[in-house]
């Protein structure tokens, strides 16, 4: 029997089996909906002008990015010059056969390569059409070059982000470009789903502004209980300031995280500190007044744990259910034995960078056979094989677009089959 309570035989196939792509994604928005497609068993077709899409050039040397080969696992890849006339009619012949095409570039860049929604969905009625920006098709700011840097900047990230006494600062991640992302796939199977009831295709859109607004809850509630004001920026501290302990301690050898959310978490870590002496202390009554008194609750726990390690301080709190977890650099992120338990870290020799790890998708379909993880392919490694398996075309046909321009190809067998 399976982790899901299905023996081998009544295994379920992948939950999108089937099911056709085009993946005009670059850097990181795009592509990573075009992989959450891919890990769920579609074939995602990822397609590229002739010199590569923007993150490919990005590794320095002749490598490509390390993110190229994260965002881009079991996509099969096609090289087409969309500016050549050649390369536009293929390009609408694949989206013929296609459930999904998927891109995000800036507005209006397919309306003017004359492959935009309109055109694409007249041919393939059936087709879902996703789109991913920085501000959305419509709307006064619809035209703004968006990445993740100015969307955090716009979306009022930054603003909230950083010590008190410190600039707005950007987060550490990609914040914005994956949750557009995430949504971006979201908003394809919900269009998949109603397909299903109407036979019909949808236009999909996400704007990447709109896609973070909503992580802004717990400001924005700080902002209202202060009238409308800004709330000052709070680094690692909660940000409504209604809760305390809610910070990251010093260990001997590092640091760690705890939060106490309901009030016997609180009187657990008390007891464990050997601080019974504060349930008459009035700073400290209730979560309101500790969340005030912050500073204060922050003194006492940081005289507690900076004289004990990392895994102690873990071991001790979680044996208590109260919420904690060692401040980890990346390295042990990696190592992670429970990710790497549960199939999400996978070690991959990649054609491109040797031995690695990469990330399997986080959506787990229960009962299913869960697909293989792939090397992301090299530009044009699949340019063949998929004109092939999607159109039925000959060699003569292929070598006479290669001779033209509008496509790009591995040059031998032994590329194609490497990225396979």
């Amino acid at each position: 029997m399976n982790s899901a309570g299905m023996s081998s035989g009544e295994r379920q196939r992948n939950p999108l089996s089937g099911l056709k792509v085009l993946d005009l994604g670059q850097i990181y928005n795009g592509p990573y909906a075009g992989f959450l497609l891919a890990m769920g068993g579609a074939d995602v077709v990822k397609i590229e002008p002739l010199d590569g899409e923007a993150i490919r050039g990005r590794g320095g040397g002749k490598k490509p990015s390390f993110a190229m080969a994260m965002l881009n696992s079991n996509k099969r890849g096609l090289a087409l010059d969309l500016k050549a006339e050649e390369g536009k009619t293929l390009f609408l012949e694949l989206a013929e056969e296609a459930d999904v095409v998927l891109e995000n570039f800036a507005p209006g860049v397919m309306d003017k390569l004359g492959i935009g929604a309109n055109v694409l969905q007249t041919a393939n009625p059936r087709l879902i059409y996703a789109s991913s920006t920085g501000y959305g098709l419509s709307g006064p700011a619809a035209n703004g070059l968006a990445m993740d840097l100015t969307i955090q900047a716009a979306s009022g990230v930054m603003s909230i982000n950083g010590p008190a006494d410190g600039p707005p600062l950007k987060t550490g991640l990609a914040i914005c470009d994956f949750y557009g992302g995430i949504h971006l796939y979201a908003g394809i199977m919900t269009a998949l789903y109603e397909r299903s009831v109407t036979g019909l295709g949808r236009q999909v859109e996400i704007a990447m502004q709109e896609a973070t607004y909503p992580a802004l809850a717990t400001n924005l509630t700080r902002m209202y209980n202060l009238g409308g004001v800004q709330p000052d920026r709070r680094g690692n501290a909660h940000p409504a300031g209604s809760s305390a302990p809610y910070n990251v301690y010093p260990a001997s050898d590092g640091h760690v995280a705890i939060i106490c959310v309901r009030e016997y978490h609180w009187e657990r870590l008390r007891s464990l500190m050997g601080r019974d002496d504060l349930k008459d202390d009035a700073r400290f009554a209730d979560q309101p007044t500790r969340g005030r008194e912050y500073a204060a609750v922050d003194a006492v726990v940081s005289a507690w744990t900076r004289v004990r390690t990392k895994a102690a301080i873990t071991q001790a709190l979680r044996a208590q259910r109260v919420p904690v977890a060692p401040v980890r650099e990346l390295p042990e992120v990696i190592a992670d034995e429970h990710m790497r338990g549960r199939g999400m870290l996978v070690d991959l020799d990649h054609p491109d960078f040797g031995e690695v790890v990469l990330p399997h998708s986080p959506l787990r379909f229960h009962g299913e056979e869960r697909v293989a993880l792939k090397p992301s392919p090299d530009l044009g490694a699949h340019t063949r094989a998929v004109l092939r398996d999607w159109l039925g075309y000959d060699e003569s046909r292929i070598e006479q677009l290669i001779a033209a321009g509008a496509l790009g190809a591995a040059d031998d067998t032994q590329l194609e089959e490497r990225a396979t």
